[in-house]
């Protein structure tokens, strides 16, 4: 079945999926990470991962089992039309006989259909996204609601990424001006009004490459743009590159006895940005439609999910543990691999320029698709039915609307931690947690309704008793609530 066209694109083996969802997954978030595990200590930074990853791990289980409880609705339906078109061709002679027959299957609970030969109707075969699995199972208020989180967390996405483009590339080439090649002193590297060419300051450096990239990539948004296939294995294997040459030469350094890091077990202080940062490093709930349905076979869909969480989990340690104690805390810079572009770390030149440069590549490729998805979002959330915009709005609002305010963002602050922390802990929290929450919960109900109280979801999350819904949703105020608190705590102090 690897090879199979259906409705869906190409259809892959189940471990083709592990990988993509591997992928996905693991991504900007996960270079921000070990500045963050730094902040809050080795003990707290690994529960909390820990912990975070289960409960990804449980919406997303909750995101499978709404994805299959759509497609049995929309597989009903279809079934219903049939019945209708059949009922409509029959003679006027037996319609009283063919409409007692209909209320009768109407009354009758789906599962006894099922039991008669059909398919059946929880598999996942038609790709239902996000968006119309709300527009299906919310009210219009939850639908809008919807959307503007996701817009809320495309806008936090794109702010990350035109901060980190022209941040990278200004740590690279300030470290490589004056008398040394390798890199300026720690104490001058952080120190926005540092000379870096000439009389020109480092954060007139970074606002020129800001404006550069602006100017590169901004027009993109106002176009269609698609990943190719090509351009998604070579973004990958350069990740899989720069990721393994990092912990290779921080466990070389380790080993050696050159090791700065010196972590505390807990630091209360640095949770919040940690806690944004793993709630980042962990979202793929929204892309779950495009990555699990393409899956050949779903049979043991939900292991195959789990194994690929464990190994994500492996993997953030691994990284962020050889971190920590690779470097001391308060040199670690927001951007991981730019602690790599010192001549006593990596004496190869190549090396430290393709590592101090690797999230120009990645990220750039994934920005003009994030705008215009998010183009799009604005775009449905103000759709009225049967309705067309004007070419100005269309053309010109739309992404004048959706390429500002980020740029804007990045033009004030270059602070990533901080970027992906509150990404992460407002719209990432109702993305991975009150969205699947309030999904899976209105699903259920909505088969219950429509397909009797008996009718079996193949793809039901391991958590289907309502406690676990309710344990989310208080999880995910929690949280809320926590950053809040933080934040004003923080804004008070200073």
């Amino acid at each position: 079945m690897a090879g199979e066209i259906t409705e869906t694109g190409e259809l892959y083996s189940p471990y083709v999926g592990l990988v993509y969802m591997f992928n996905l997954i693991v991504g900007t978030g996960a270079l921000t990470m070990p500045k963050a595990f730094a902040s809050a200590g080795w003990l707290v930074s690994l529960v909390l991962l820990v912990f975070l990853g289960f409960m990804s791990f449980v919406t997303t289980t909750f995101v499978v089992e709404a994805m299959a409880a759509a497609n049995a609705q929309l597989r009903w339906k279809r079934m219903e039309n049939h019945q209708e078109d059949d009922d409509h061709s029959s003679t006027a002679s037996d319609s009283d006989s063919l409409q007692d027959n209909y209320e009768r299957a109407e009354r009758r609970p789906i599962l006894s259909v099922q039991r008669h030969g059909s398919p059946n109707l929880f598999e996942i075969t038609d790709r239902v996204e996000m968006g119309q699995m709300a527009s299906m199972f919310f009210s219009k208020v939850g639908v809008n609601l919807f959307y503007i989180c996701i817009i809320v967390y495309l806008y936090g996405d794109l702010a990350i990424y035109a901060a980190a483009v022209p941040f990278s590339l200004m740590q690279v080439s300030c470290s490589t001006t004056g008398n040394d090649s390798c890199g300026v002193e720690a104490d001058t590297r952080y120190n926005d009004t540092a000379p870096c060419w000439g009389r020109l300051r480092r954060v007139d450096v970074y606002r020129i490459y800001l404006a550069v990239f602006t100017l590169l990539l901004g027009p993109f948004t106002f176009f269609d743009v698609q990943k190719t296939k090509y351009l998604q294995i070579l973004t990958s294997l350069m990740r899989w590159v720069a990721f393994t040459i990092m912990i290779v030469l921080a466990l070389v350094r380790i080993g050696r006895g050159h090791g700065e890091g010196r972590p505390p077990l807990a630091d209360l202080s640095g949770v919040r940005n940690l806690f944004g940062v793993c709630v980042y490093s962990f979202m793929c709930q929204h892309s779950l439609p495009s990555l699990l349905t393409p899956v050949s076979s779903k049979r043991h869909l939900t292991r195959l999910v789990l194994l690929d969480y464990v190994l994500i989990l492996a993997f953030y340690s691994l990284l962020s543990f050889t971190a920590i104690f690779c470097f001391r805390g308060d040199s670690l810079l927001d951007m991981y691999t730019l602690n790599f572009a010192r001549c006593d770390v990596v004496s190869v030149a190549a090396v430290r320029f393709f590592l101090g440069l690797f999230p120009v590549f990645t990220i750039s490729t994934n920005f003009p698709i994030i705008a215009v998805t998010l183009r799009n979002n604005w775009k449905t959330l103000f759709h009225r039915e049967g309705g067309t915009y004007p070419w100005v709005v269309d053309r010109v609002a739309f992404p004048t609307l959706t390429l500002v305010p980020p740029v804007l963002v990045a033009f004030c602050t270059h602070d990533l931690e901080s970027l992906v922390g509150i990404t992460g802990a407002y719209a990432g929290t109702g993305i991975q947690y009150v969205i699947p929450a309030c999904l899976v919960y209105l699903c259920r109900k909505d088969a219950q309704l429509a397909l009797g109280p008996r009718a079996a979801n193949r793809h039901r999350s391991p958590f289907h008793h309502a406690f676990w819904v309710g344990f989310v949703l208080l999880w995910a105020f929690s949280c809320f609530l926590f950053v809040t608190a933080n934040i004003v705590l923080s804004e008070t102090k200073a």
